[in-house]
């Protein structure tokens, strides 16, 4: 049969689909969704997806379909105005104008299910960290999980583009984005949880098959996909059978994932019903910070943040390690007004700053008090608890660069963009701070 399928025993599928609940929550789940219909063919012993593009206009729909050979549903990242209108010949300006969204979904894989809960705890960690509450789980069916974002959370346009034209390069990013915030985390909670020699063992690989340059890679035990991520790519919908397993991919709440148990998902425990990708609460631009965060990394590696004109500083900004904290006599005008205290926006300046000062070679400790000190000074004071969990958060996963300049939803956003004659040579306000505190140096 391939790939590992089993061939599911029809009376338990038609059963499981017959349930109204069932039919209604997959219905609900359809909405604006192109539909991939997974069957078992007996003819050929095999699975497979009938034509494409195909949509679920009602919950009948469900269950007719299983009646015809449907096992399982699979459903678009991408919502449509009319998914029957896809094709596979269609050009890109084409899929843009018909596509309404698109929700971001992180796909974990990895072969043990353990496994799978420490990386899906540690996104949820890192989407927390960004302000994002939209944040919904699904259990695939087998070893994995699915951590989404609805596309309403999404500012409409960044950097003068169409968010909703952005796919699926505007996932690829935020998912690689993530990867690489968890990365050092994820390496530490697995090695804790097995020894490496373990964690092969429990892989059935060698040692060396989990390392890269003789150090072992958490990646290679979980996979964060962020390459396959395309246009009218599926995933499997909720409430549908798996049929690796036989257990159905059911929603759950972040914060159970540690304690949840493949036995839930038997068909016969599904009893209680939660939306994935619920839309009804979702905080419009919520993960505005995640995104413009996730695009800014992306242009910093490809393109320097540093315009020096100055080529000697130019090199000593890039590449000299600071001896010292950058002292405050050498701060960008945005970061001084910033410290200065805040009416509106304080979680974006917070943002800013823990990962300006982590740049700018301050100890944690030394960050801990300016920025507990700035707090006072803002009009409404940040909840402690809410700095404490931000400040904790980086110091586990390690420093960030502060968004460029060039994000609006920052210091534009923020009206603390005050450029003076330095800054229209720069792209990030720690190239501004770097740059000041070495062409100091080289003077003295």
């Amino acid at each position: 049969m391939g790939s590992n399928y089993q061939e599911l025993d029809r009376e338990e599928v038609l059963k499981f689909y017959s349930r109204r609940d069932v039919q209604e929550a997959i219905y609900e789940a359809a909405k604006d969704k192109e539909i991939g219909v997974f069957c078992f063919f007996k003819n050929t012993n095999a699975y497979g997806f009938l034509k494409r593009p195909d949509v679920i206009n009602s919950p009948a729909d469900v269950l007719e379909l299983a009646k015809q050979g449907a096992t399982s549903f699979h459903s678009s990242e991408e919502n449509w105005k009319d998914p029957l209108l896809l094709s596979s010949d269609m050009t890109r300006k084409e899929q843009d104008n018909l596509r309404k969204g698109w929700d971001l979904v992180i796909d974990i894989d990895t072969p043990m299910f353990e496994y799978s809960k420490v990386a899906a705890e540690l996104i949820i960690e890192a989407l927390k960290y960004h302000g994002i509450k939209s944040i919904t789980c699904k259990f695939s069916g087998n070893h994995g999980f699915h951590i989404a974002v609805p596309f309403e959370s999404f500012p409409e346009m960044v950097y003068d583009q169409e968010v909703k034209k952005l796919f699926p390069e505007g996932p690829r990013i935020i998912a690689k984005y993530i990867k690489g915030m968890i990365g050092d985390f994820l390496k530490q909670r697995l090695l804790e949880y097995s020894p490496e020699e373990e964690i092969a063992k429990n892989l059935e690989v060698e040692m060396k098959d989990i390392e890269t340059n003789g150090e072992f890679d958490p990646f290679k035990v979980v996979d964060i996909d962020t390459i396959l991520i395309s246009s009218r790519h599926l995933c499997r919908m909720p409430y549908v059978f798996n049929e690796k397993s036989g257990l159905i991919s059911i929603p759950i709440k972040a914060e159970e994932i540690k304690g949840f148990e493949k036995e839930m998902a038997k068909p016969e425990n599904v009893h209680q019903f939660s939306t994935y990708l619920d839309r009804s609460n979702v905080k419009t631009n919520e993960a505005q910070q995640l995104f413009t965060a996730a695009h800014d990394e992306e242009t910093s590696e490809t393109q320097s943040i540093y315009n020096v004109n100055n080529e000697q500083v130019k090199k000593k900004v890039e590449y000299e390690e600071l001896a010292e904290a950058i002292p405050e006599d050498f701060f960008p005008p945005c970061i001084k007004k910033i410290l200065g205290g805040m009416d509106d926006g304080k979680k974006r300046g917070l943002f800013i700053l823990i990962n300006f000062l982590g740049g700018s070679g301050y100890g944690f400790n030394a960050m801990e008090q300016i920025i507990i000190d700035w707090n006072k000074r803002n009009k409404e004071p940040l909840k402690e608890v809410y700095v404490k969990s931000q400040l904790k958060y980086v110091k586990q996963t390690g420093k960030k660069l502060p968004p460029n300049c060039a994000s609006e939803a920052y210091y534009k956003g923020l009206n603390i963009c005050s450029p003076d004659d330095l800054c229209k040579n720069i792209k990030n306000p720690l190239a501004y701070a770097k740059a000041r505190y070495f062409r100091n140096k080289n003077q003295n």
